[in-house]
């Protein structure tokens, strides 16, 4: 099946304006525009369907544009200026109605707004009610790649410089998704506790640490990104344990061009 993601980035502005009347003056940066303190917000629309056969398209990305702003900013913007955004999950799961309501022929698979560069929420059409919420966090550790049934040179070759007898570091991105059905006020999790948890449980356990020598869970596995995401995994998943959510995936990237996803779907 082929799928299509569009991204349209938007303002909901402390005061109303007449934006929307007008052409975009800036779609890429965000339309409507920031006019001072406000918010600001990316959706992401992914449709499936079949090709048009005059333009090989499921669907012109200007049109993806269109229905989004005509049918989504101003839900959005309804539910912050009444003050009824609440944990924002009712408006993803009406994003999803309203777009999929004005493109009978097209399948809505997901729909993701982002609230911050960090926090996102994301309907999928065959889990609804259910929504996602994932948040970012990070922390900074070194690591050596050996594995101590290999020869040396064995080991050089597989690994190459990640072999380095003194090790190397990066700066690891987490994220954590949970998935559950919100309360009544869109609320899926009360977000301080559940980064709490994962300070506790992960961040704080990995920082500036050595991962094969300070952390037991690497005193017989080779730390590689694969490991450590499954490792991440494991520890989250006893205590992501709200009433209405839990732990659905965690994806970890070891550089910005290198990450693995772990779940068990």
């Amino acid at each position: 099946m082929l799928q299509i993601t569009r991204e349209t980035r938007f303002a909901s502005n402390a005061k109303a304006d007449e934006q929307l009347a007008s052409r975009p003056s800036n779609s890429y940066a965000g339309f409507p525009s920031l006019t001072g303190l406000g918010h600001f917000f990316v959706l992401r629309v992914t449709l499936a369907g079949d090709l048009h056969p005059a333009s090989s398209y499921i669907m012109d990305v200007k049109e993806i544009d269109q229905v989004v702003r005509r049918t989504c900013i101003q839900l959005v913007e309804d539910s912050v200026q009444r003050n009824h955004f609440g944990g924002g999950a009712k408006v993803v799961q009406q994003i999803l109605n309203a777009v999929q309501a004005s493109l009978a022929d097209l399948l809505v698979c997901k729909v993701s707004l982002a609230l911050s560069p960090y926090l996102t929420l994301q309907v999928h059409s065959r889990e609804v009610p259910m929504v996602r919420l994932s948040q970012k966090f990070e922390f900074d550790a070194c690591h050596r790649l050996h594995n101590p049934s290999l020869s040396e040179s064995e080991n050089r070759r597989v690994f190459g410089k990640c072999n380095n007898p003194n090790g190397h570091g990066h700066n690891y991105e987490v994220e954590v998704t949970i998935a559950g059905e919100p309360d009544d006020n869109g609320l899926l999790v009360n977000i301080p506790d559940f980064e709490r948890v994962v300070a506790e449980t992960v961040i704080d356990h990995f920082d500036h640490k050595n991962l094969n020598l300070d952390l037991p869970e690497f005193q017989a596995l080779i730390p590689s990104m694969e490991n450590v995401t499954r490792v991440i995994y494991s520890l989250l998943k006893p205590k992501l344990s709200f009433p209405r959510s839990r732990l659905e995936a965690v994806r970890v990237w070891e550089t910005p061009r290198a990450w693995c996803e772990y779940s068990e779907d």
